[in-house]
């Protein structure tokens, strides 16, 4: 596919690929040609073993300002049902390689969405985070109720969804919506950072982790503790495991190669 929207980026010295949302003038409002787009490069960078992380930014005005308002106004219910757009949300979501959102200015509707798809986030002191359907007589589609209020809680998500109302970078930090913020100039440098930590890690081991983490969002608690519980054992049948507690016993890091 020929990316119209998107910028893909990669560096595979560091094993992370960037994904940039690329477009500007409409401070990268997501049309379905974008999320497409992103679906389908998403795909393939967790399919290419060189990548271990992946990083999605927009740039310093907008990480996405929401969903491109124009291309929906005119649909009908059976419209949206026949385009089926949420199965784009769908794969995002089962990404099975880290991915990091790197957030400057608005990160509003569906991209507020789109980085609480991601597993971490690193916002700018720039930006600003906020569920603003309600104000154009709809609410959110996208996960927005479900995984806002599993990461700040009822109050505040009733509160964002139900008013609009934008939080700032560190009032998203205080409630557990983000990892980190940092001076503007420093937000893609510091999610960069992030996921070459990330990187320097067995890609199995953080792959299965990656996949229990996201189940205490979707399972009950013993279900979670079984998931988690095979998962663990599934990590002393690869060599990672191995040459990872060798290193440790012999004081020396760890030469991971993802088998």
């Amino acid at each position: 596919m020929e990316y119209q929207f998107i910028l893909v980026e990669n560096n595979y010295r560091k094993h992370i690929a960037l994904v940039q949302l690329n477009r500007p003038k409409e401070l990268n409002a997501l049309n379905l040609q974008l999320m497409l787009e992103l679906k389908d490069a998403l795909e393939k960078l967790d399919k290419n073993e060189e990548v271990r992380c992946i990083v999605i930014t927009g740039n310093e005005q907008a990480f996405a300002a929401g969903a491109d308002i124009k291309q929906m106004e005119s649909r009908t219910a059976i419209d949206l049902l026949k385009i089926d757009q949420f199965e784009t949300w769908d794969q995002i979501r089962k990404t099975k390689k880290p991915v990091i959102a790197a957030v400057s200015g608005f990160a509003l509707g569906g991209g507020c969405e789109l980085a609480m798809t991601c597993d971490m986030i690193v916002a700018s002191e720039s930006a600003k985070f906020g569920q603003p359907e309600i104000k154009i007589g709809i609410m959110p589609g996208a996960g927005g109720t479900q995984r806002l209020t599993r990461a700040v809680g009822k109050a505040l998500a009733m509160e964002m969804v139900l008013t609009g109302k934008f939080i700032s970078a560190e009032e998203a930090k205080n409630a557990g919506l983000i990892n980190r913020v940092v001076p503007e100039e420093l937000y893609l440098e510091e999610a960069m950072k992030l996921a070459a930590e990330v990187c320097q890690m067995s890609p199995i081991s953080i792959r299965l982790a990656k996949e229990s983490v996201l189940k205490a969002f979707d399972a009950g608690l013993q279900e979670g503790l079984y998931f988690e519980r095979k998962n663990f054992y599934m990590c002393f049948t690869s060599e990672d495991q191995k040459e990872g507690m060798k290193a440790f016993v012999e004081k020396r890091k760890p030469d991971f190669k993802g088998n």
